[in-house]
Protein backbone atom coordinates (compact mmCIF):
# COMPACT_ATOMS: atom_id res chain seq x y z
CA UNK A 1 0.00 0.00 0.00
CA UNK A 2 1.16 3.42 -1.13
CA UNK A 3 1.81 5.51 2.02
CA UNK A 4 -0.75 8.24 1.01
CA UNK A 5 -2.97 5.81 0.80
CA UNK A 6 -2.18 4.78 4.83
CA UNK A 7 -2.31 8.47 5.60
CA UNK A 8 -5.04 9.91 3.78
CA UNK A 9 -3.26 12.27 2.33
CA UNK A 10 -4.84 15.18 -0.24
CA UNK A 11 -2.96 13.43 -2.90
CA UNK A 12 -4.48 10.36 -2.30
CA UNK A 13 -7.94 11.49 -2.19
CA UNK A 14 -7.13 12.72 -5.90
CA UNK A 15 -6.18 9.80 -7.05
CA UNK A 16 -8.71 7.69 -5.58
CA UNK A 17 -11.14 10.19 -7.63
CA UNK A 18 -9.78 9.79 -10.89
CA UNK A 19 -11.92 6.93 -12.02
CA UNK A 20 -15.15 8.43 -11.68
CA UNK A 21 -13.66 11.18 -13.24
CA UNK A 22 -12.68 8.94 -16.49
CA UNK A 23 -16.47 8.34 -15.97
CA UNK A 24 -17.93 11.75 -15.45
CA UNK A 25 -15.83 13.01 -18.62
CA UNK A 26 -17.88 10.77 -20.57
CA UNK A 27 -20.93 11.66 -19.55
CA UNK A 28 -19.82 15.42 -19.78
CA UNK A 29 -18.85 14.23 -23.20
CA UNK A 30 -22.20 12.65 -23.87
CA UNK A 31 -24.08 15.62 -22.35
CA UNK A 32 -22.31 18.36 -24.74
CA UNK A 33 -22.74 16.39 -28.15
CA UNK A 34 -24.49 13.30 -28.41
CA UNK A 35 -27.86 15.70 -28.56
CA UNK A 36 -25.89 17.82 -31.06
CA UNK A 37 -24.73 15.34 -33.23
CA UNK A 38 -27.69 13.78 -33.38
CA UNK A 39 -29.49 16.86 -34.67
CA UNK A 40 -26.63 18.04 -37.04
CA UNK A 41 -24.67 15.28 -38.04
CA UNK A 42 -27.63 12.80 -38.38
CA UNK A 43 -30.38 15.19 -38.72
CA UNK A 44 -32.58 13.33 -35.85
CA UNK A 45 -36.17 15.14 -34.36
CA UNK A 46 -36.32 15.12 -31.18
CA UNK A 47 -38.39 12.43 -30.23
CA UNK A 48 -35.55 10.40 -31.96
CA UNK A 49 -33.19 12.28 -30.09
CA UNK A 50 -34.85 11.36 -26.53
CA UNK A 51 -35.47 7.61 -27.79
CA UNK A 52 -31.36 7.71 -28.08
CA UNK A 53 -30.70 9.29 -24.65
CA UNK A 54 -33.46 6.53 -23.35
CA UNK A 55 -30.24 3.80 -23.92
CA UNK A 56 -28.57 5.41 -21.22
CA UNK A 57 -31.16 4.31 -18.79
CA UNK A 58 -32.06 1.54 -19.62
CA UNK A 59 -28.20 0.36 -19.68
CA UNK A 60 -28.08 1.64 -16.28
CA UNK A 61 -31.29 -0.59 -14.71
CA UNK A 62 -29.38 -3.73 -15.60
CA UNK A 63 -26.02 -2.56 -15.84
CA UNK A 64 -25.75 -0.47 -12.04
CA UNK A 65 -27.42 -3.17 -9.70
CA UNK A 66 -25.95 -6.26 -11.34
CA UNK A 67 -22.61 -5.23 -10.97
CA UNK A 68 -22.99 -3.96 -7.47
CA UNK A 69 -23.84 -7.22 -6.31
CA UNK A 70 -21.29 -8.62 -8.41
CA UNK A 71 -18.05 -6.34 -7.33
CA UNK A 72 -19.47 -7.06 -4.14
CA UNK A 73 -18.75 -10.82 -3.82
CA UNK A 74 -15.86 -11.31 -6.41
CA UNK A 75 -11.92 -10.79 -6.09
CA UNK A 76 -10.15 -10.91 -9.31
CA UNK A 77 -7.30 -8.90 -10.90
CA UNK A 78 -6.11 -7.65 -7.41
CA UNK A 79 -9.25 -6.09 -6.16
CA UNK A 80 -13.47 -6.03 -6.13
CA UNK A 81 -14.09 -2.98 -7.92
CA UNK A 82 -11.04 -2.66 -9.85
CA UNK A 83 -11.63 -5.73 -12.77
CA UNK A 84 -14.95 -3.68 -13.66
CA UNK A 85 -13.06 0.06 -13.88
CA UNK A 86 -11.09 -1.34 -16.33
CA UNK A 87 -12.99 -3.25 -18.27
CA UNK A 88 -15.43 -0.48 -18.39
CA UNK A 89 -12.87 2.34 -19.22
CA UNK A 90 -11.59 0.22 -22.30
CA UNK A 91 -15.24 -0.05 -23.26
CA UNK A 92 -16.43 3.71 -23.02
CA UNK A 93 -13.18 4.60 -25.16
CA UNK A 94 -14.19 2.86 -27.87
CA UNK A 95 -17.82 3.86 -28.45
CA UNK A 96 -16.70 7.31 -28.17
CA UNK A 97 -14.47 6.91 -31.14
CA UNK A 98 -17.33 5.11 -32.84
CA UNK A 99 -19.68 8.36 -32.00
CA UNK A 100 -18.67 10.26 -34.93
CA UNK A 101 -18.72 7.33 -37.08
CA UNK A 102 -21.87 6.02 -37.08
CA UNK A 103 -22.31 6.67 -40.98
CA UNK A 104 -19.28 4.27 -41.38
CA UNK A 105 -20.62 1.87 -38.98
CA UNK A 106 -23.83 1.60 -40.75
CA UNK A 107 -22.49 1.19 -43.98
CA UNK A 108 -20.04 -1.52 -42.72
CA UNK A 109 -23.20 -3.38 -41.02
CA UNK A 110 -25.58 -2.96 -43.60
CA UNK A 111 -28.41 -1.84 -41.53
CA UNK A 112 -30.23 1.14 -43.10
CA UNK A 113 -31.80 2.80 -39.76
CA UNK A 114 -29.17 5.57 -38.44
CA UNK A 115 -31.61 5.68 -35.55
CA UNK A 116 -31.10 1.93 -34.82
CA UNK A 117 -26.72 2.64 -35.43
CA UNK A 118 -26.95 5.38 -32.72
CA UNK A 119 -28.73 3.53 -30.17
CA UNK A 120 -26.68 0.39 -30.45
CA UNK A 121 -23.78 2.59 -29.20
CA UNK A 122 -24.90 4.83 -26.97
CA UNK A 123 -26.45 1.65 -25.36
CA UNK A 124 -23.07 0.32 -25.27
CA UNK A 125 -21.65 3.49 -24.52
CA UNK A 126 -24.22 4.10 -21.25
CA UNK A 127 -23.28 0.33 -20.13
CA UNK A 128 -20.10 0.41 -20.18
CA UNK A 129 -20.12 3.84 -17.86
CA UNK A 130 -22.71 1.87 -15.82
CA UNK A 131 -19.96 -0.95 -15.42
CA UNK A 132 -17.17 1.71 -14.01
CA UNK A 133 -19.26 3.91 -12.20
CA UNK A 134 -20.61 1.95 -9.62
CA UNK A 135 -17.37 0.26 -9.16
CA UNK A 136 -15.56 4.18 -8.77
CA UNK A 137 -17.95 5.60 -6.35
CA UNK A 138 -18.14 2.40 -3.98
CA UNK A 139 -14.14 1.92 -4.03
CA UNK A 140 -14.47 5.60 -2.32
CA UNK A 141 -16.80 4.07 0.47
CA UNK A 142 -14.41 0.79 0.51
CA UNK A 143 -11.64 2.48 1.42
CA UNK A 144 -12.38 5.81 3.61
CA UNK A 145 -13.69 5.94 6.82
CA UNK A 146 -17.36 6.97 8.06
CA UNK A 147 -17.72 10.48 8.62
CA UNK A 148 -16.02 13.53 7.62
CA UNK A 149 -12.84 11.32 5.72
CA UNK A 150 -15.73 9.81 3.66
CA UNK A 151 -17.34 13.05 2.90
CA UNK A 152 -14.21 14.57 1.99
CA UNK A 153 -13.61 11.53 -0.16
CA UNK A 154 -16.98 12.47 -2.23
CA UNK A 155 -16.48 15.93 -2.55
CA UNK A 156 -12.55 15.20 -3.79
CA UNK A 157 -14.32 13.30 -6.32
CA UNK A 158 -16.56 16.04 -7.36
CA UNK A 159 -14.01 18.92 -7.28
CA UNK A 160 -11.44 16.64 -9.57
CA UNK A 161 -14.31 15.35 -11.88
CA UNK A 162 -15.95 19.10 -11.91
CA UNK A 163 -12.70 20.37 -12.76
CA UNK A 164 -12.66 18.40 -16.09
CA UNK A 165 -16.13 18.63 -16.81
CA UNK A 166 -15.13 22.51 -17.32
CA UNK A 167 -12.67 21.60 -19.22
CA UNK A 168 -14.86 19.77 -21.71
CA UNK A 169 -16.97 22.48 -22.01
CA UNK A 170 -13.68 24.50 -22.85
CA UNK A 171 -12.29 22.66 -25.11
CA UNK A 172 -15.96 22.21 -26.92
CA UNK A 173 -15.87 25.77 -26.93
CA UNK A 174 -12.12 26.55 -28.44
CA UNK A 175 -11.83 23.71 -30.41
CA UNK A 176 -15.39 22.05 -31.63
CA UNK A 177 -17.00 19.12 -30.38
CA UNK A 178 -15.10 16.90 -32.70
CA UNK A 179 -11.63 17.39 -31.09
CA UNK A 180 -13.34 17.38 -27.80
CA UNK A 181 -14.89 13.84 -28.46
CA UNK A 182 -11.60 12.68 -29.43
CA UNK A 183 -9.29 14.05 -26.85
CA UNK A 184 -12.09 12.42 -24.00
CA UNK A 185 -10.83 9.14 -25.46
CA UNK A 186 -7.50 9.20 -24.02
CA UNK A 187 -8.60 10.91 -21.17
CA UNK A 188 -11.20 7.80 -20.01
CA UNK A 189 -8.65 5.35 -21.12
CA UNK A 190 -5.50 7.69 -18.45
CA UNK A 191 -8.15 7.98 -15.86
CA UNK A 192 -9.21 4.40 -15.59
CA UNK A 193 -6.33 2.31 -16.56
CA UNK A 194 -3.39 3.80 -14.37
CA UNK A 195 -4.82 5.03 -10.98
CA UNK A 196 -6.39 1.85 -10.01
CA UNK A 197 -3.08 0.02 -10.31
CA UNK A 198 -1.83 2.21 -7.40
CA UNK A 199 -5.01 2.10 -5.50
CA UNK A 200 -5.09 -1.18 -2.59
CA UNK A 201 -8.50 -2.68 -1.81
CA UNK A 202 -8.99 -4.45 1.23
CA UNK A 203 -9.66 -8.13 0.68
CA UNK A 204 -12.33 -7.76 3.67
CA UNK A 205 -14.32 -4.93 3.85
CA UNK A 206 -14.32 -3.00 7.58
CA UNK A 207 -18.14 -2.75 8.43
CA UNK A 208 -17.36 -0.92 12.00
CA UNK A 209 -18.76 2.56 12.06
CA UNK A 210 -17.62 5.23 14.14
CA UNK A 211 -20.82 6.67 15.71
CA UNK A 212 -19.20 9.55 18.00
CA UNK A 213 -19.52 7.63 20.98
CA UNK A 214 -18.24 4.40 19.98
CA UNK A 215 -17.78 2.02 17.07
CA UNK A 216 -20.34 -0.69 16.14
CA UNK A 217 -21.27 -3.06 13.19
CA UNK A 218 -23.49 -1.04 10.70
CA UNK A 219 -25.09 -4.60 9.32
CA UNK A 220 -28.51 -3.30 8.75
CA UNK A 221 -29.77 -0.28 6.15
CA UNK A 222 -31.90 2.32 7.25
CA UNK A 223 -34.78 1.98 4.43
CA UNK A 224 -36.74 4.33 6.01
CA UNK A 225 -33.94 7.18 5.32
CA UNK A 226 -33.10 5.90 2.53
CA UNK A 227 -36.53 5.77 0.60
CA UNK A 228 -36.71 9.35 1.46
CA UNK A 229 -33.29 10.26 -0.01
CA UNK A 230 -34.13 7.96 -3.22
CA UNK A 231 -37.41 10.21 -3.79
CA UNK A 232 -35.03 13.49 -3.11
CA UNK A 233 -32.58 12.28 -5.36
CA UNK A 234 -35.02 10.99 -8.43
CA UNK A 235 -36.65 14.42 -8.60
CA UNK A 236 -33.25 15.89 -8.58
CA UNK A 237 -32.22 13.95 -12.06
CA UNK A 238 -35.21 14.60 -13.82
CA UNK A 239 -34.44 18.36 -13.52
CA UNK A 240 -30.87 17.90 -14.39
CA UNK A 241 -31.41 15.63 -17.26
CA UNK A 242 -34.36 17.71 -18.26
CA UNK A 243 -31.79 20.22 -18.80
CA UNK A 244 -28.92 17.99 -20.37
CA UNK A 245 -31.15 16.46 -23.30
CA UNK A 246 -33.57 19.80 -24.39
CA UNK A 247 -31.10 22.54 -23.30
CA UNK A 248 -30.07 22.89 -27.26
CA UNK A 249 -33.50 23.32 -28.11
CA UNK A 250 -34.60 25.89 -25.73
CA UNK A 251 -31.27 27.96 -26.92
CA UNK A 252 -32.07 27.66 -30.65
CA UNK A 253 -35.56 28.79 -29.73
CA UNK A 254 -34.88 31.54 -27.34
CA UNK A 255 -31.88 32.92 -28.42
CA UNK A 256 -31.94 32.12 -32.36
CA UNK A 257 -28.18 31.74 -32.89
CA UNK A 258 -26.56 31.95 -36.83
CA UNK A 259 -25.70 28.56 -37.02
CA UNK A 260 -25.74 25.31 -35.23
CA UNK A 261 -22.11 25.70 -34.65
CA UNK A 262 -23.07 28.48 -32.80
CA UNK A 263 -25.42 26.56 -30.86
CA UNK A 264 -22.95 24.23 -29.07
CA UNK A 265 -20.95 26.81 -28.27
CA UNK A 266 -23.38 28.58 -26.42
CA UNK A 267 -24.28 25.28 -24.59
CA UNK A 268 -20.32 24.40 -24.23
CA UNK A 269 -19.65 27.87 -22.63
CA UNK A 270 -23.00 27.23 -20.22
CA UNK A 271 -21.84 23.92 -19.38
CA UNK A 272 -18.26 25.60 -18.36
CA UNK A 273 -19.89 28.09 -16.08
CA UNK A 274 -22.41 25.23 -14.44
CA UNK A 275 -19.47 22.66 -13.73
CA UNK A 276 -16.95 25.29 -12.77
CA UNK A 277 -19.23 26.21 -9.42
CA UNK A 278 -19.78 22.63 -9.16
CA UNK A 279 -16.31 21.59 -8.90
CA UNK A 280 -15.22 24.74 -6.88
CA UNK A 281 -17.95 24.34 -4.55
CA UNK A 282 -17.63 20.94 -3.12
CA UNK A 283 -14.56 20.88 -1.89
CA UNK A 284 -13.98 24.48 -0.67
CA UNK A 285 -17.52 25.45 0.31
CA UNK A 286 -19.84 22.76 0.86
CA UNK A 287 -17.35 20.53 3.24
CA UNK A 288 -17.13 23.28 5.56
CA UNK A 289 -20.68 24.01 6.11
CA UNK A 290 -21.43 20.68 6.12
CA UNK A 291 -18.90 20.50 8.78
CA UNK A 292 -21.15 23.39 10.53
CA UNK A 293 -24.93 22.37 9.90
CA UNK A 294 -24.77 19.19 8.92
CA UNK A 295 -24.54 17.56 5.09
CA UNK A 296 -28.55 17.39 4.78
CA UNK A 297 -29.20 20.79 5.57
CA UNK A 298 -26.32 22.07 3.23
CA UNK A 299 -27.40 19.43 0.48
CA UNK A 300 -31.58 21.02 1.00
CA UNK A 301 -30.04 24.58 0.73
CA UNK A 302 -28.13 24.36 -2.70
CA UNK A 303 -31.18 22.00 -4.12
CA UNK A 304 -34.18 25.09 -3.22
CA UNK A 305 -30.94 27.41 -4.91
CA UNK A 306 -30.89 25.58 -8.04
CA UNK A 307 -34.70 25.54 -8.80
CA UNK A 308 -34.87 29.16 -8.49
CA UNK A 309 -32.10 29.40 -11.08
CA UNK A 310 -34.32 27.34 -13.25
CA UNK A 311 -36.90 29.37 -12.94
CA UNK A 312 -35.02 32.60 -13.56
CA UNK A 313 -33.56 30.95 -16.78
CA UNK A 314 -37.21 30.20 -17.59
CA UNK A 315 -38.57 33.55 -17.40
CA UNK A 316 -36.09 36.11 -16.99
CA UNK A 317 -33.25 35.21 -19.28
CA UNK A 318 -33.36 36.62 -22.45
CA UNK A 319 -29.73 35.90 -23.99
CA UNK A 320 -26.62 34.10 -23.33
CA UNK A 321 -25.48 36.42 -21.10
CA UNK A 322 -27.80 36.68 -18.40
CA UNK A 323 -28.55 32.68 -19.73
CA UNK A 324 -24.69 31.77 -18.59
CA UNK A 325 -25.41 33.82 -15.06
CA UNK A 326 -28.34 31.84 -13.75
CA UNK A 327 -26.45 28.28 -14.74
CA UNK A 328 -24.12 29.82 -12.65
CA UNK A 329 -26.66 29.43 -9.72
CA UNK A 330 -27.95 26.54 -10.91
CA UNK A 331 -24.58 24.99 -10.40
CA UNK A 332 -24.85 25.56 -6.75
CA UNK A 333 -27.72 22.40 -6.47
CA UNK A 334 -25.14 20.64 -9.44
CA UNK A 335 -21.98 20.79 -6.94
CA UNK A 336 -24.08 19.05 -4.23
CA UNK A 337 -25.99 16.64 -6.28
CA UNK A 338 -23.10 15.28 -7.49
CA UNK A 339 -21.08 15.06 -3.81
CA UNK A 340 -23.07 15.22 -0.92
CA UNK A 341 -25.77 12.58 -1.03
CA UNK A 342 -23.30 9.73 -1.75
CA UNK A 343 -21.53 10.42 1.14
CA UNK A 344 -25.15 10.82 3.09
CA UNK A 345 -26.17 7.69 1.49
CA UNK A 346 -23.26 5.45 2.42
CA UNK A 347 -23.66 6.10 5.77
CA UNK A 348 -27.50 4.55 6.18
CA UNK A 349 -26.21 1.22 4.37
CA UNK A 350 -24.74 -2.27 5.33
CA UNK A 351 -20.81 -1.21 4.49
CA UNK A 352 -20.35 -5.28 3.50
CA UNK A 353 -22.95 -4.75 0.17
CA UNK A 354 -21.91 -1.02 -0.73
CA UNK A 355 -22.29 -1.88 -4.75
CA UNK A 356 -25.39 -2.82 -4.55
CA UNK A 357 -26.51 -0.09 -2.39
CA UNK A 358 -24.75 2.03 -4.81
CA UNK A 359 -25.88 0.42 -7.56
CA UNK A 360 -29.79 0.92 -6.11
CA UNK A 361 -28.68 4.75 -5.50
CA UNK A 362 -27.91 4.94 -8.78
CA UNK A 363 -31.39 4.14 -9.67
CA UNK A 364 -32.41 7.47 -9.02
CA UNK A 365 -30.72 8.97 -11.28
CA UNK A 366 -30.79 6.49 -14.96
CA UNK A 367 -34.71 6.14 -14.01
CA UNK A 368 -35.53 9.88 -14.52
CA UNK A 369 -33.09 9.31 -17.68
CA UNK A 370 -35.94 7.57 -19.07
CA UNK A 371 -38.41 9.30 -18.09
CA UNK A 372 -37.11 12.00 -19.31
CA UNK A 373 -35.92 10.70 -22.82
CA UNK A 374 -39.24 8.53 -23.34
CA UNK A 375 -42.55 10.50 -21.66
CA UNK A 376 -41.10 14.21 -21.80
CA UNK A 377 -39.78 14.40 -25.33
CA UNK A 378 -43.32 14.47 -27.01
CA UNK A 379 -44.10 16.68 -24.55
CA UNK A 380 -41.52 19.19 -25.39
CA UNK A 381 -41.40 18.86 -28.64
CA UNK A 382 -45.42 19.57 -29.19
CA UNK A 383 -44.63 22.94 -26.80
CA UNK A 384 -44.87 25.89 -28.43
CA UNK A 385 -42.67 27.46 -25.98
CA UNK A 386 -39.35 26.11 -25.40
CA UNK A 387 -38.88 27.45 -21.89
CA UNK A 388 -41.11 24.47 -20.45
CA UNK A 389 -37.74 22.41 -20.88
CA UNK A 390 -36.67 24.91 -17.67
CA UNK A 391 -40.13 25.32 -16.02
CA UNK A 392 -39.88 21.60 -15.68
CA UNK A 393 -36.64 21.67 -14.52
CA UNK A 394 -37.25 24.25 -11.35
CA UNK A 395 -40.49 22.47 -10.01
CA UNK A 396 -38.26 18.68 -10.14
CA UNK A 397 -35.70 20.87 -8.18
CA UNK A 398 -38.44 22.03 -5.48
CA UNK A 399 -40.14 18.80 -4.91
CA UNK A 400 -36.45 17.29 -4.70
CA UNK A 401 -35.94 19.94 -1.49
CA UNK A 402 -39.35 18.85 0.36
CA UNK A 403 -38.07 15.13 1.46
CA UNK A 404 -34.74 16.73 2.27
CA UNK A 405 -36.91 18.11 5.27
CA UNK A 406 -37.39 14.78 6.73
CA UNK A 407 -34.12 13.46 6.05
CA UNK A 408 -32.46 12.45 9.73
CA UNK A 409 -28.31 12.52 9.42
CA UNK A 410 -26.87 9.92 11.06
CA UNK A 411 -24.10 11.71 13.64
CA UNK A 412 -20.69 11.21 12.67
CA UNK A 413 -17.18 12.80 13.74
Amino acid sequence: MLEIQKRLTNSFYAVLSLPATAMGFGLAIQTIVLSWIMQTQYKLDIHEIGIVWAAGPIAGIFGQVIIGVISDKVWFWGGRRRPFILIGGVLAALMLFALPNLDYIQEVLGISSIVVISLIVALTFDLSINISFNPTRSIIADITPAGIPRTKGYTWMQTISGFFGVLSGVIGTLFGNYFLIYFGIFLILAFSLLPVLLIEEPRELNIEKDTGEEKVKQSKANWGELFKIYFAHGFSWIGVFTMFVYAVIFIQERYMPATDDESGQIWSAANIVFQSVGFLLPLFVLEPISEKIGRVKTHLTAVAIMSVGYFLIAFVSEGPITFYIFMAVVGIGWASIVSLPFAIMSELVDMSRMGFFMGIFNLCVVLPQLIVSLLLSLYIQDAGDKSVIFIISGISLAISAVPWLFVKERKTK
